[in-house]
């Protein structure tokens, strides 16, 4: 959420980064609304100051009428000013937050801007196949049984693939902890507080699986219970930053992408991500930093699997409402013969410490809101499909990455046939 202050001195801008989000705001009203709200204030301030004058005088006849009168004026503009609060949160509540100068301005992908590329793309001789052949040749994904048991984007990992995924999942968050990241297991269930601080409300509700329990929900991705741990709270500016790395299931309805990679593993209604959130001080030199240590990261795994890969600067139409800046990195995918997105990187600024109201305390005893930052480190089973396919061999059986190899004792996938 960006401060009405800010909205104030930077109108024009918070309007152009709307309309270049594709989003639909009334800043005039906001600014009319927040005059209205001054004004009151200043009324309420200056009848309690007379309040208070009047309890230090002798009471008699005039001065407990006036109490009264102060009293009833007092309790109409207070009920006044809450209406007008609430209105204004609800408005400021749309308001995206304003991206970077660097930022291009664009409505779509064709939009991005490419940083980088990595890696080299696998040069097959031979008749390259789909993840969703190798899977069902290799006996280690089962769609059909999938879509039975579960619906729509069901699916079964089995063998290699269920224990392919637990050793990409546990080296990525192994890899992070070495880096000096705090290990969390996050709540799959959270409260709508989380939701509408991380920003995924109100602008996404519809993508977000309700609970029958009263304000339950189901979280899309760890970035939202793990930005929320400290809300209402205050932190002490040198225990800042504070780095997560945290392991989590993820549920969306994919509401918006009907009809777009509904084929396979990519894009699902329930699947597991390692995910980096930062929670930091205001300086933004210092936050981008951070923004690319968390980028280094991210890439250091698709090269440690020995996938190839390239960085795209978001524009703003394909940027999220919280983000400033925000980098996805798209892996290989022979079978699309296309980069797909399998990770995603963004800073914040302050917009969502505003909405879940994470503070810290300066050395000069003052208090800011925090910056926070967030990475998708390993999205998975999408990241199979890289895996799988570009790791593919001529006789049918897969090379596992040398990285993961420890972790299930194994070299490669074999056909069962063999």
């Amino acid at each position: 959420m960006l401060s009405i202050d800010f909205i104030r001195n930077n109108k024009q801008k918070v309007i152009e980064a709307a309309k270049n989000k594709n989003r639909q705001i009334d800043i005039d009203k906001i600014i009319l609304l927040d005059d209205q709200r001054r004004f009151l204030i200043q009324k309420i301030q200056k009848l309690r100051e007379e309040r208070n004058q009047l309890s230090h005088q002798k009471l008699d006849e005039k001065i407990k009428t006036r109490g009264r009168k102060i009293k009833e004026e007092l309790k109409k503009l207070e009920e006044d000013l809450a209406k007008i609060e609430s209105e204004i949160t609800n408005l400021l509540s749309f308001v995206p937050n304003v991206p970077l100068d660097e930022i291009p301005v664009g409505r779509n992908k064709n939009d991005n801007k490419e940083i980088k590329k990595w890696g080299t793309m696998p040069n097959f001789d031979f008749p390259a196949k789909s993840h969703i052949e190798l899977g069902k040749a290799l006996d280690i994904i089962d769609l059909e049984r999938g879509v039975k048991v579960s619906g729509f984007r069901g699916y079964f990992l089995k063998n290699e693939g269920a224990t392919l995924q637990l050793a990409v999942l546990f080296y990525v968050f192994n890899k992070l902890i070495k880096k000096g990241f705090t290990p969390l297991i996050c709540p799959a269930i959270v409260k709508d507080f989380a939701l509408f601080g991380s920003g995924q409300f109100p602008w996404g509700k519809e993508d977000v699986y309700k609970l029958n329990d009263d304000n339950a929900y189901l979280a899309g991705t760890a970035e939202q219970p793990v930005t929320a741990y400290y809300a209402n709270e205050i932190l002490s500016e040198k225990d800042l930053p504070k780095k997560f790395v945290a392991l989590s299931p993820c549920f969306r309805k994919e509401a918006g992408a009907y009809g777009k990679d509904t084929k396979g593993l990519y894009r699902l209604h329930e699947f597991w991500k390692v995910e980096q959130v930062i929670i930091t001080n205001n300086n933004l030199e210092e936050a981008k930093k951070l923004h690319l240590e968390l980028q280094n990261n991210a890439e250091e795994i698709l090269q440690e699997l020995n996938l190839p890969y390239r960085v795209v600067m978001m524009c703003t139409g394909e940027m999220g409402e919280p983000q400033m800046i925000k980098y996805d990195i798209e892996t290989w995918m022979p079978s699309k013969n296309a980069y797909g997105e399998t990770m995603s990187n963004s800073l914040m600024g302050d917009f969502q410490a505003r909405r879940l109201k994470i503070k810290y305390k300066k050395k000069n005893g003052e208090t800011a809101y925090c910056f926070t930052l967030n990475n998708t480190a390993l999205a998975s089973p999408r990241i199979l499909i890289a895996i799988i396919e570009n790791n593919q061999q001529k006789d049918g059986s897969i090379i596992i990455p040398k990285i993961l190899q420890p972790f299930i004792d194994k070299k490669r996938i074999i056909p069962r046939s063999f």
